[in-house]
């Protein structure tokens, strides 16, 4: 198995390909150690001293490092837990899990439930695809009086650019096609 990398905008992330299946559909977000405990995979990850955050998408792993920490140090070791947990067999993320994280807030019911079908769409259509290039995800997590409010995960989330991706990109294109739309601000986790 040979697994690529490729770097993200943010310089604390790296997004490791490893040529196959990661999740198949959906993402998950581990942001520390004690969260990864239903996912095989990203527990043998975080087991490699420096990494603070692995998201896992359909086909790739994202991996976090600390400020102190050097991808030249900590890289080969990750590379190896990868191919450990592919290698292994077990699942990225136990079926529990998996059952679990099934979906996130709407908020999508009363007189904005339009509204709010459209700004999902656009995000999954337009936003999501590209974020994932980057080793991301923004996931949508409430609408109320014009504001929607999304989440950033994986090389998102703490990335310099981040701001500017909310309101540069994703809150113009939004406003362009959904007049309600005044502003997006994000949420924590």
């Amino acid at each position: 198995m040979f697994i690529q990398t490729e770097t993200t905008p943010n310089p604390a992330t790296l997004k490791f390909l490893p040529g196959e299946p990661v999740l198949g559909t959906g993402t998950a977000d581990y942001p520390d150690a004690e969260a990864a405990g239903a996912s095989p995979l990203a527990a043998r990850v975080f087991a490699v001293p420096g990494v603070t955050g692995v998201f896992l998408g359909s086909d790739f792993v994202t991996v976090t490092k600390s400020a102190d920490a050097s991808w030249d140090h900590i890289k080969p070791s990750v590379l190896g837990a990868i191919l450990e947990h592919f290698q292994s067999g077990a699942p990225a993320v136990t079926e529990a899990a998996a059952a679990a994280a099934g979906g996130h807030a709407t908020h999508g019911d009363g007189p904005d439930a339009e509204i709010v079908v459209q700004i999902k769409e656009l995000l999954d259509t337009r936003v999501r695809p590209a974020v994932a290039q980057d080793g991301g995800d923004i996931t949508f997590h409430g609408f109320d009086r014009g504001v929607v409010y999304l989440h950033m995960q994986g090389a998102c989330a703490g990335c310099p650019s981040s701001t500017l991706t909310l309101k540069m990109g994703i809150e113009n294109l939004l406003r362009h096609y959904i007049p309600e739309v005044v502003e997006v601000r994000p949420v924590a986790g």
